[in-house]
């Protein structure tokens, strides 16, 4: 899946609307909350701050905001961009500032499309790497077999530790790309845990 490396931003401007707008990789939607929320502080003078974001490996999760201006005039046009650039896990606000003149819808569209491809376009687009949270739970005598096949696929151990009740009995929390997650599940299962 692609997303992109950091935040970038483009400029943009119609019959004396100012539109600036900004691209932001992100996790989640508390991430998401986090920048509209600077961005509303910050530019707070703003017209309107209208944005459309995508999460998740499929794209699965995904929503746009006209932030007051018509209807679909500019989330719309703005998630367009992110499904054109084919990345996810972004999110692209643009912020305008009224010129004074009205745009109509198709020049509302046009600039909100324009301004998310600049930011996209000034975006190092990158390659993300998915991973398969497990848990796996084993006795001490399988620690070995179980960290060589961790080993193996690469996996990141994200938590350690033995059962108070138990010494012998372990558990370790471990992330596997997600490429090679059946695999892994097949090798471990060869363990009996």
């Amino acid at each position: 899946m692609t997303t992109i490396q950091e935040e970038s931003t483009g400029f943009y401007k119609e019959k004396g609307s100012k539109f600036l707008a900004f691209a932001y990789p992100v996790e989640n939607e508390t991430e998401i909350k986090e920048k509209l929320n600077v961005l509303r502080k910050k530019y707070y003078d703003a017209t309107h701050h209208c944005y459309a974001y995508i999460l998740g490996e499929e794209q699965e999760n995904y929503r746009v905001s006209d932030d007051g201006e018509p209807a679909h005039s500019a989330g719309i046009p703005i998630w367009g961009q992110l499904r054109a650039f084919k990345v996810t896990d972004v999110l692209v606000v643009v912020v305008r500032y009224y010129g004074g003149i009205n745009l109509g819808m198709g020049g509302l569209m046009s600039a909100y499309k324009t301004s998310a491809s600049l930011a996209l376009q000034d975006a190092k687009i990158i390659e993300k790497i998915v991973f398969q949270n497990f848990e796996l739970c084993f006795d001490y005598l399988q620690m070995n077999n179980v960290m060589k096949c961790i080993k193996e696929f690469e996996g990141k151990i994200t938590q350690q530790n033995a059962d108070p009740t138990n010494e012998l009995h372990c558990k370790i929390s471990v992330s596997i790309e997600k490429k090679n997650a059946i695999v892994f599940i097949e090798k471990i299962k060869d363990f009996r845990l």
